[in-house]
């Protein structure tokens, strides 16, 4: 763990309509951070957020996008990125990274940052929220994502 998480105040935004994002590779982590995700916006005041599935982590910029297209306030993505033999592991985190940062810029939205860069599976299990994890990330980026906009 890099180090201690910032204090963040939940915000009440129940008027938000919100969504999670999941790419489907590594069901048990992403299922996880899929669930964290909606505990955050839930201690929000957001009662049902929606949840989609895509196939992978490189969908998940798009996928965000046509959400806010169809009048979605706010999103969380996650999903699991493993590195590999390849670099494979280095142009997907790139892509992921820098499209989502694009969306969020160009719509002036929010989007929590859910997907998890990992070098092996026990690395993510202990961010996932998971029973026994260290961290939960799937919360943590709602709360982040809902933070921008109470600022707003």
């Amino acid at each position: 763990m890099a180090g201690l998480a910032p204090q963040i105040n939940i915000p009440q935004l129940a008027h938000l309509k919100a969504i999670v994002i999941s790419a489907a590779w590594h069901p048990e982590i992403c299922d996880a951070l899929v669930a964290g995700a909606i505990r955050g916006f839930k201690a929000a005041g957001i009662s049902n957020p929606t949840t989609r599935t895509v196939a992978g982590s490189f969908e998940l910029p798009l996928a965000a996008q046509l959400a806010f297209d169809e009048g979605f306030d706010v999103a969380v993505i996650v999903g699991l990125v493993l590195r590999g033999e390849t670099p494979h592991f280095d142009y997907v985190c790139q892509g992921v990274t820098q499209g989502v940062m694009d969306v969020s810029l160009t719509r002036s939205k929010p989007i929590g940052f859910g997907v998890l860069m990992c070098d092996n599976l026990e690395q993510a299990t202990a961010r996932a929220g998971l029973p026994g994890s260290k961290e939960d990330k799937g919360y943590d980026s709602a709360l982040a994502a809902l933070s921008v906009i109470n600022k707003g």
